[in-house]
């Protein structure tokens, strides 16, 4: 905790309710869906309203079937649709060997293999093809996206803050820039 204020890391969104027994449809961001209901009571964006979740089954759709302490109807279920879930940081369980949180990788100082400032790494994002860093360069408002790689981030010291990153190298031709003529926008 910094500042005596928690870290607190989404574990799921709250979709439509479900039935009419206070059932609500939860999009869980959790490697195993069911485990959502596992770590107590989560809390608002806020911190300062907390839900008691019980898993109920999992939804064929994605995520889980769950009910709320206190929320017996579809009325009361249906007042919770779109609340994001979080747990504090220090809650979670301690990631394995090669693995991280996203949420203890953003604010890492990117470094070069020399230590040389590359920038900030201000998020993780996925498009579909793995994992990538989205690192606020050095001196810019620009960011770089880097592939979350052995080979373009050797290492990692979470103690010191630090993320090594291999800068991949460009290749093909640059995209011409807006308003820029091209070979097929030329009349000839």
């Amino acid at each position: 905790m910094e500042n005596n204020k928690p870290r607190l890391i989404l574990l799921g969104r709250v979709g439509a309710a479900h039935g009419i027994k206070g059932d609500v449809s939860v999009r869980t961001f959790t490697g195993d869906p069911a485990a959502i209901g596992s770590y107590g009571p989560l809390t608002d964006k806020t911190g300062a309203t907390s839900f008691a979740v019980r898993v109920v089954r999992s939804n064929p759709k994605g995520g889980v079937i769950a009910r709320f302490d206190g929320v017996a109807d579809r009325n009361g279920a249906e007042a919770l649709n779109g609340i994001d879930l979080y747990v504090d940081r220090a809650r979670l369980p301690a990631a394995a060997d090669g693995e991280f949180y996203h949420a203890d990788l953003i604010g890492l100082k990117a470094v070069d293999a020399q230590g040389a400032a590359i920038g900030l790494i201000v998020a993780i994002v996925n498009f579909g093809a793995g994992d990538l860093l989205e690192v606020r360069l050095e001196g810019i408002s620009s960011t770089e996206f880097i592939p979350f790689t052995n080979a373009c981030v050797p290492a990692i010291d979470l103690a010191a803050g630090v993320a090594t990153v291999i800068m991949p190298e460009m290749t093909g031709e640059p995209e011409p820039a807006s308003g820029e003529a091209t070979d097929e926008s030329e009349d000839g």
